[in-house]
């Protein structure tokens, strides 16, 4: 199902704009979700962020105040080409961290120089998410929630230090691209927005 990320800032007037192109749209709330059918069939589901669960009234404004972000969360973006890693209070990032890392790229020889480019490439990859995970240590020592993104198998590498075992993993997941400030800055903004399942009749 289509769906889009609002800021919570204008989620009264993705509401509106919803109702101005679709008609009357009753509002209710199932399954831990704000939903809305329009008298044209258009219907949409929107989601609190950080996993939450909605329980409030099927009210835009109660539903914008339930999205607060909470006191202390974390970004982790890890790709094989570098990470990105920030503990925020609220919106406010109270540390972050992004590095590269150089890792091989797949070769076209065969037999052994196949193979002596591919555990270069497998010792890279390792090194790098080691670093990433020291620095996710650190910068994420005692937070409550982790927000992640980028490439599913090199996050899950990186979460399986042992120092990051109490970590909560919710979400929603970012597929960003290798992560630099720019990425991660977007990537707060994302973690933080309502997330809208869409269908326009």
């Amino acid at each position: 199902m289509p769906h889009v990320l609002v800021p919570v800032p204008r989620w009264q007037r993705w509401v509106d704009n919803f109702v101005a192109r679709h008609g009357a749209t009753p509002l209710s709330v199932t399954g831990g979700s704000l939903r809305g059918t329009a008298v044209d069939g258009s219907h949409f589901a929107a989601h609190l962020p950080f996993g939450r669960a909605y329980d409030g009234a099927p009210d835009p404004g109660d539903f914008t105040a339930a999205a607060d972000p909470p006191d202390d969360w974390g970004v982790l973006l890890v790709r094989k080409g570098g990470f990105a890693v920030a503990r925020l209070a609220g919106e406010r990032t109270v540390d972050s961290k992004t590095g590269q890392r150089h890792v091989q790229g797949r070769t076209k020889a065969g037999g052994q120089s196949q193979q002596r480019f591919a555990r270069r490439r497998d010792n890279q990859a390792r090194q790098a998410y080691e670093a990433a995970a020291d620095h996710a240590a650190r910068i994420l020592d005692g937070v409550a929630v982790v927000v992640t993104g980028g490439d599913h198998a090199a996050v899950d590498a990186v979460l399986e230090d042992a120092r990051l075992a109490r970590v909560a993993v919710v979400g929603p997941w970012l597929p960003v691209p290798d992560p630099r400030r720019a990425v991660l800055e977007q990537a707060v903004a994302d973690a933080c927005a309502v997330q809208v399942e869409v269908v326009n009749a």
